[in-house]
């Protein structure tokens, strides 16, 4: 029996590297242009794919030949990453109802995501995961639960620290990720999913406690040195980077079935098995076992899985563009050192080829013959000026990056505002694709990060918070008093600060804020300045907010005791709080209600 188990496991290792290499050949094409795109964002302009499909570096045709790169690619990439990372969902979450119950959950699920959030630098996740898709198309996030990681339980017997465990957020470049299709629209449309990633042999034994034989890996979409950044031009091959003894390590994810209904995670590396069972996470709305993976694209592409990206929109005016710019250079060189013309024999040529006709330089020609002349090579042609500013223009259109946004100058026909403000809503509409595949992954790498932590946050965990009124606490809780399935996750791009801010401002110059005195309310002022940015200066101005906070937390303990308003209280302030807690949910629970209703009394005893 136990020889062939072995037997069974080796001959599952060895179809899980076969189907890996075979998904490997079936996109070499799309690795080879994500390839040329890495190169031509980072400045090495003069390569291409050959008929082979090979990348290589293109060579001068003359000695003489301009081959400078004019890059205008890696501007509008930093231009759209720039207006990109203004797209940060808040990952808050609202209740869907203002019961106390929805209300608490939606209260601890925002917090636990904020937490998560500064603990990972999720802002930095992101950023990288939209530097891969805007380049190369596409980027993933890998959602897991890290064992290692966490607070500190305990030691076990050996005397390695025990953890409780944390998610972490692993963004991911297309270079990793392999699906089963390539015509699959998303991840939902693949029936399994390999992601396959160079690791040192020394870290797979510790890992999964087997030890592979390693060897040197050379590919470079698989080493983790290459995949964090290492653009190599495609000529300086042995410059790419390699790895010693290590082996690459291939995850393979299949979707549940009806034979096997909780999926299957395959892991071998070097022809060995290291490790079989189901899908680890149950990260589906409905409990549901699914891939850890979110996909996040630049330009959908129909019927492909992996996106476009728009520098293979570019590279084509980019090569004009160089093109032009170098053929005037040449023109310009030609006009500057001048072509002479000599009769043969007439001067020491080599002599002139050196030093050319440099100011004071004596000419000693043989007598009877031509005084050595420039040639006349006429004036610049104005197509030159006229091509290159055609093709700045086509830079503008397929980038999708105005004037305004590419060079912070605005186009001399506009000066108003309001048209530079209409430029500035074209660029982001232009965007939009871009935008919401970014809102869609963030939103759905929070629902991932909530449900593993309804799954695995099984003891009691703290978790500093911050409360209904503003105050700092601390909070323990367990995985039943997380929900992901009756939230909704709120973006908060569709107005910035500034806009939110600017609509404020509006509000108040048409007295929408005021009450029907046509007063402003100290609560309503409280709000307003802290919806600003200015709360600090309302505490340090008067009490009203600190008188608020006081009534939200009077809130809290009336759920389960009575409260006896005190005689230094802003009544009216206090009143408009607790009805708001009475209307919210308060008034499902009896014993709530009664005692709310009762505190109401005391307020108006004490002298309102």
């Amino acid at each position: 029996m136990e020889q062939q188990e072995a037997a069974r496991k080796s001959a599952l290792a060895r179809e899980i590297c076969a189907d890996f290499e075979k998904r490997r050949e079936a996109r070499k094409a799309l690795e080879r242009g994500w390839r040329l795109n890495m190169n031509f964002v980072s400045g090495n302009q003069f390569c291409d794919l050959t008929p082979e499909g090979e990348l290589e570096e293109e060579s001068a045709q003359f000695f003489w030949q301009s081959r400078r790169c004019f890059n205008h690619i890696a501007p509008a990439i930093d231009t759209r990453l720039a207006r990109l990372s203004k797209v940060r969902p808040s990952l808050e979450v609202r209740a869907f109802s203002d019961t106390e119950a929805d209300v608490k959950t939606a209260r601890l699920s925002s917090n636990i995501l904020k937490s998560v959030k500064g603990k990972l630098g999720l802002d930095r996740i992101i950023a990288r995961a939209t530097l891969w898709s805007e380049v190369c198309g596409t980027a993933f996030y890998k959602v897991v639960w890290n064992y290692n990681d966490g607070a500190v339980l305990g030691t076990d017997p050996q005397g390695k620290s025990l953890r409780e465990g944390d998610v972490n957020v692993i963004p991911l470049s297309p270079f990793e990720v392999y699906p089963d299709s390539l015509a699959a629209e998303d991840i939902d449309g693949v029936r399994s999913l390999i992601h396959a990633k160079a690791l040192p042999v020394s870290e797979i034994a510790e890992k999964y406690g087997v030890l592979v034989a390693g060897r040197t890996i050379e590919e470079f979409p698989l080493t983790p040195y290459a995949s964090a950044g290492g653009w190599k031009r495609p000529a300086d091959s042995e410059l790419l980077p390699s790895m010693e003894d290590a082996e690459i390590v291939i995850e393979r994810y299949t979707k549940p079935t009806e034979q096997c209904p909780e999926g299957r995670l395959e892991i071998a590396a070097g022809g060995v098995l290291l490790y079989e069972g189901p899908l680890p996470y149950k990260n589906g709305d409905r409990g549901e076992r699914l891939f850890p993976f979110i996909r996040q694209t630049c330009v959908e592409l129909a019927g492909s899985f992996f996106g476009a990206s728009i520098v293979d929109r570019m590279i084509p005016l980019q090569r004009a563009y160089n093109a032009v710019r170098n053929r005037k250079h040449e023109f310009l060189n030609r006009l500057s050192a001048g072509v002479i013309a000599v009769e043969d024999g007439s001067v020491d040529a080599e002599e002139l080829e050196d030093d050319g006709l440099y100011p004071g330089k004596i000419l000693v020609y043989r007598q009877g013959s031509p005084a050595p002349e420039f040639l006349d090579c006429g004036k610049l042609p104005a197509e030159f000026a006229q091509e290159e500013e055609r093709i700045t223009s086509e830079f503008v259109l397929v980038s999708g990056m105005s004037e305004i946004s590419r060079n912070s100058s605005s186009p001399a026909n506009i000066t108003s505002a309001a048209g530079l403000r209409l430029l500035l809503e074209q660029d982001t509409n232009r965007m939009q694709g871009a935008v919401e595949s970014v809102e869609r992954a963030v939103k759905e790498v929070g629902k991932q990060i909530l449900h593993l932590y309804k799954q695995f946050a099984a003891t009691r965990r703290l978790l500093r918070m911050t409360g209904t009124g503003g105050d700092t606490e601390v909070y323990y809780f367990d995985a039943s008093e997380i929900s992901a399935d009756d939230v909704e996750f709120l973006t908060g791009y569709d107005l910035t600060p500034e806009q939110v801010k600017e609509d404020i401002l509006n509000l108040l110059s048409l007295g929408l804020l005021k009450d029907e005195n046509g007063n402003l309310s100290d609560e309503t002022r409280s709000r307003v300045l802290d919806a600003l940015g200015y709360g600090s200066f309302e505490n340090a101005r008067d009490v009203s907010y600190l008188h608020i906070r006081k009534a939200e937390r009077e809130n809290v303990r009336l759920r389960s005791e009575e409260v006896e308003a005190d005689e230094y209280d802003d009544h009216a302030l206090h009143r408009t709080e607790h009805l708001r807690a009475l209307l919210s949910g308060g008034e499902n629970d009896a014993a709530t209600k009664a005692r709310i209703m009762r505190h109401l009394r005391s307020h108006r005893g004490k002298g309102e």
